[in-house]
């Protein structure tokens, strides 16, 4: 099925919002209203979020809209890449999450991997940039770039933390139930080209 009506409502979500943020006019004000809540309803319609969950979403987004940021950790051993099982749909991604103010993605991945999987790692490089509409992922109601680093493990060990519930390597051939959400087959097939290929020049989009 076509997503063209995703990309309407996240449009009609963005131009609202940055009229809503440097709008004076209090009938602009109204008018920028009315085509956020139009957004909403649309979202509501062909999703199975209640309409009261992505107004919620849209109503505690201020300022100018932007993408937001995801990042993921890209940790191999043993010819086998790390991911854990996440206890929001017991299904298996790479660790990492939004990106928190304050900190740099590098700083992120390592917090994330700690909290996630136990280990100690340290940031090697950055391997993609990713785009998300441009790869299957489920329709979702905002725009996200989700940004890729090679880390490598100096210390820890496997533990589970609040957000997950296994940690474990897979081998290329043997991947488990991924949480496409968070990460594709063919993304997970990608990075493992930067296994076989350290030089690989660096991915985007």
């Amino acid at each position: 099925m076509s997503n063209r009506w995703l990309e309407w409502a996240k449009r009609i979500q963005a131009l609202s919002q940055s009229g809503l943020t440097f709008s004076k006019d209090v009938y602009d004000i109204e008018r920028y209203e009315e085509l956020r809540k139009i957004s909403v309803e649309i979202m509501a319609e062909y999703t199975e979020l209640e309409m009261n969950k992505v107004r919620d979403l849209f109503a505690n987004e201020t300022g100018y809209q932007t993408p937001k940021v995801d990042v993921r950790g890209v940790v191999f051993k043993n010819n086998q890449i790390l991911m854990v099982k996440e206890n929001i749909d017991d299904k298996w991604a790479l660790p990492g999450g939004f990106c928190d103010i304050g900190l740099s993605p590098s700083e992120n991945i390592v917090k994330e991997i700690k909290e996630e999987s136990g280990f100690d790692v340290i940031p090697i490089r950055l391997i993609a940039l990713l785009d998300k509409n441009k790869h299957p992922h489920p329709p979702e109601p905002f725009h996200y770039y989700k940004i890729f680093i090679l880390c490598e493990i100096i210390g820890g060990k496997p533990t589970v933390g609040i957000e997950t519930n296994n940690v474990q390597f897979f081998s290329e051939e043997n991947l488990p139930q991924l949480s496409t959400n968070r990460n594709t087959e063919s993304q997970i097939k990608t990075l493992f080209e930067f296994l076989m290929n350290p030089g690989k020049e660096t991915i985007f989009d």
